[in-house]
């Protein structure tokens, strides 16, 4: 495409641009609560969430949430006071955030592999009034409810044979209601929700979402299901429901306390679907398969190869055991998906749309890749999405085949910044033409047909030599070696060089440690400087529960197999 061609493209986009937000100032107040109590009403008697045997119908879903957002406002909670949710997958946790959306609360994401310190400073930093908790972590959070003041309620989901501690009450016995409370006023668009990042970079962030601005992001084109035409009010939401041609039953697959997972949650119940849930203490390939088969799921949420991989292993050691016919689209967002691995879920499922999304809790649509058995796509190949751009140091787009490496922005519906970080927000939420555009910092190069190839991470890049390193790049180049179930590399400290690279990797069942055929195949297949100097073999390479890579676990192992002081 020339130069010419792009920039006419470019016009017209900012045109629709400034036509829907134009429209947007023209709403009505939108929110997930409203749009969600309309589908209850059009929907009543259908389900909502599934997770095993237990249905949690529409009707259950609201009044659970009347209920709970009652008693929040009854202790004391006012507009936008921040309810922290502590609880693996289960249906407490949507009706815990659907509750707070009621009572224009702030409902925020717990991490459940915290530690006592970690889980200090997040309920501290996030203001917390409120815990909504499984009472398995109960005994975590009685080390430190004595530091947290702020903190006015305590309510346990009873779980695995935990008791209630006396310090809280428990979930069941908040009674459920008819009516949505009024005590906090009319909701409004910009009513917020805070995403905690995962804090592989540092201390994690609160990325503040407006409602209104998560809604607008689904209703022009980044969500596939909300990608109708546009509606003119949330309140039509559950007519729109009844008119879904085939219901929408979501199996979530990674955490709800990660933001893929969640707020695919939040995308199924919009569209009046169903949310699927595995049991809350693992993720299981052969019964995430047999939920599905069960269930009919037409679409299963996944976060790249930690959760494709063992569900393509499951699907062909034993082939035709599961009927997938209902399945019509995958979605991961968050880790790398290999070309490899889609092909061979392809094999098993041929009707379905592999869709993966280039995205992060602050950067919602920067891309996309849609793969299906008809057409092939490449490991880390995606479209620019809609309101987006590549923009190099210097500010100035990128041309596409120029061959100059950028950072990706997404501009548009995005988030009001970090909650109490300033200088974090100025630096990712950049003014640039004169707009407003989130810039996490992913890098990219922008192919002569528009297309992206994604880099990685700029927190993460190694420079080795004076040479930039994208450590995605070379994990990538690993796992194509037929030995390699999973790999993740770093930087060192090297006095020489600055940095030189590190490599962990995890080989498929008996196959015999080659650390040096591994290097070996990275060099064939890259630059010799991008070839990692050392390379350990694992069981596991580290990741969180939602599939992203455990930077700071990864350089520990490797610091302390290569005799590497951190310090």
């Amino acid at each position: 495409m020339v130069a010419s061609q792009v920039a006419l493209e470019q016009d017209a986009y900012v045109k629709r641009r400034g036509n829907r937000e134009e429209e947007r100032t023209k709403m009505t107040e939108w929110t997930y609560a409203t749009q969600w109590e309309s589908v209850a009403r059009a929907l009543a008697d259908e389900p909502a969430i599934i997770q095993q045997d237990k249905v949690m119908t529409w009707r259950e879903f609201d009044r659970a949430a009347n209920g709970l957002a009652d008693y929040l406002v009854d202790s004391g909670l006012g507009r936008q006071a921040k309810v922290a949710v502590y609880a693996r997958n289960c249906p407490e946790y949507l009706v815990g955030t659907y509750a707070a959306f009621k009572a224009s609360l702030v409902p925020f994401n717990v991490n459940y592999r915290y530690g006592n310190d970690e889980l200090l400073y997040l309920f501290e930093n996030g203001d917390a009034e409120a815990v909504l908790f499984e009472t398995v972590y109960a005994q975590r959070l009685d080390a430190i409810r004595s530091r947290l003041p702020g903190v006015k309620r305590w309510i346990a989901i009873e779980r695995d044979g935990a008791p209630v501690p006396e310090w809280a009450v428990s979930y069941s016995d908040i009674e459920s209601a008819d009516e949505a409370p009024t005590g906090n006023g009319p909701r409004r668009s910009e009513d917020l929700m805070f995403i905690y990042t995962g804090g592989t970079t540092g201390m994690p962030k609160a990325v503040m979402w407006r409602q209104g601005d998560l809604i607008g992001k689904g209703n022009y084109g980044a969500n596939p299901l909300l990608s109708l035409e546009p509606m003119s009010g949330p309140e039509e939401s559950g007519e729109r429901a009844k008119a879904m041609p085939i219901p929408v039953r979501m199996l979530i697959a990674p955490p709800l306390m990660h933001g893929t997972g969640l707020l695919s949650a939040f995308a199924a119940l919009s569209g009046g679907g169903t949310v699927l849930l595995n049991r809350p203490d693992h993720f299981n390939a052969a019964e995430t398969l047999d939920l599905a088969e069960q269930r009919k799921a037409t679409w299963m949420i996944i976060v790249g190869q930690p959760f494709a991989q063992p569900l393509l292993d499951a699907l062909d050691a034993d082939p035709g055991r599961w009927n997938l016919q209902s399945m019509l689209f995958f979605t991961s967002s968050g880790a790398m998906w290999n070309e490899e691995n889609k092909k061979g879920l392809l094999r098993h499922m041929p009707q379905a749309a592999l869709m993966d999304a280039f995205s992060s809790s602050e950067a919602l649509g920067l891309g996309s890749s849609v793969m299906t058995a008809a057409d092939t796509v490449h490991t880390a190949q995606f479209v620019l999405g809609e309101d987006c751009a590549v923009f190099d140091e210097q500010g100035q787009r990128i041309e596409p085949g120029s061959g100059v490496k950028g950072r990706v922005a997404v501009g548009g519906f995005i988030p009001a910044g970090y909650y109490k970080d300033p200088a974090k927000s100025a630096a990712t939420f950049i003014e640039i033409e004169g707009r407003r555009w989130s810039m996490p910092g992913d890098w990219a190069l922008v192919n002569a047909d528009g297309s992206l190839t994604l880099l990685g991470r700029g927190s993460q890049c190694i420079n080795t030599g004076g040479e930039k390193v994208f450590p995605e790049e070379v994990e990538e180049a690993l796992k194509r070696h037929p030995s390699v179930v999973d790999a993740a590399v770093c930087g060192l400290p090297d006095p020489r060089f600055g940095e030189r690279i590190a490599a962990i990797a995890s080989l498929k069942p008996g196959v015999a440690a080659d650390p040096a055929g591994l290097i070996e195949h990275v060099r064939s297949e890259l630059a010799h400087y991008k070839a990692p100097r050392h390379l350990l073999c694992v069981d596991i390479v580290p990741r969180a529960p939602n599939g992203k890579m455990d930077y700071a676990e990864v350089r520990r192992l490797a610091a302390e197999a290569f005799a590497v002081d951190q310090t």
